[in-house]
């Protein structure tokens, strides 16, 4: 089912893991059309469905945008790139050789799952080739029709992180910096939202910097990859920085623990269901861990990666 925001974005359910886990973005003007996100391999059906339901084939797109290349979010670029003969595919300068050759990349995923897992997540990752590569500098401004779509560095969860600032709606596309909100938490269609410390790259200043300087451009919403459209955009960033702030306090409570990971994954656990119950969600514990199991576990490895570079030499 395509959402319609009646504003020229749309966005689909990639089918990835699990129902409202991830979503991805379709943006449209003047018959072009972009994608923001791609989830994985399996993600073809979704996206030609979504242009096919707008009156668009495969060689309307001119954009697949990633916001940073962990997989999923881009493990669906090589297939898409594949289908859409006019696109160009749009990344963060840190993440264009990984998407030539994206051996590496694959590889460092299998590190976090285990090879098996991940090659049944992502399937066998597609090259692209780099004459199709637009390397997303800090205020590369592409154009869609006739919208502006200005992309801005925004690491903090990742080094190789963009926005995608819509100047047509004010709306960013936020990827994973400004943090994480399932919709089965909603109450009474007031989100929860929860920072995303995933792993390796997590930098708690370089985070608070991005949401400021996101809110900077006073958005009217934002689009998080996990899952869709959030507003008011003010209210919701001062909430993600409380709530980083309280992460950092977890992970360092942990810094002579000797299984760090477990001691966060503990924390950040209590964390979560405190915060759901203060926020009036009625779903049981055991549910709501099964919501966020797979978060849980990476933003205690992203936390115990940091605490580990914080403390090294």
């Amino acid at each position: 089912m395509l959402i319609d925001y009646h504003n020229g974005i749309y966005a689909f359910d990639a089918g990835y893991v699990r129902p409202l886990l991830a979503a991805i973005h379709l943006v449209e003007s003047e018959g072009r059309a972009a994608f923001v996100d791609t989830a994985n391999f399996e993600v073809m059906p979704q996206a030609l469905a979504a242009l096919e339901t707008r009156g668009l084939g495969p060689d309307a797109v001119d954009y697949v945008i990633l916001t940073h290349i962990h997989l999923d979010h881009a493990g669906g670029a090589g297939v898409m790139m594949e289908a859409f003969p006019n696109a160009k595919l749009v990344v963060h300068p840190r993440g264009a050789r990984h998407m030539i050759e994206p051996s590496r990349l694959m590889a460092g995923v299998e590190g976090v799952y285990g090879r098996e897992r991940a090659r049944r997540m992502y399937g066998k990752l597609l090259p692209i080739d780099a004459s199709r590569i637009v390397e997303a500098h800090d205020n590369t401004l592409l154009r869609l029709g006739s919208r502006e779509l200005l992309c801005i560095d925004t690491p903090g969860h990742a080094r190789h992180h963009i926005a995608i600032v819509d100047r047509q709606t004010r709306g960013i596309f936020t990827g994973d910096t400004f943090g994480i909100s399932y919709r089965e938490l909603d109450v009474a269609g007031k989100p929860l939202i929860f920072p995303s410390s995933s792993p390796v790259q997590f930098d708690p200043d370089a985070m608070r910097s991005s949401i400021e300087r996101m809110l900077a451009f006073d958005p009217e919403a934002v689009y998080l990859t996990h899952f869709s459209r959030l507003a008011p955009p003010a209210e919701l960033g001062r909430a993600v920085l409380t709530l980083l702030d309280r992460y950092v306090a977890i992970a360092l409570a942990s810094s002579d623990d000797e299984d760090k990971t477990a001691r966060i994954r503990d924390g950040l656990t209590e964390l979560l269901l405190d915060e759901a119950r203060q926020h009036g969600c009625r779903l049981s514990d055991a549910e709501i861990l099964e919501i966020w199991h797979i978060d849980l576990e990476l933003n205690a490895q992203g936390l115990a990666y940091w605490l580990e570079a914080v403390d090294g030499p």
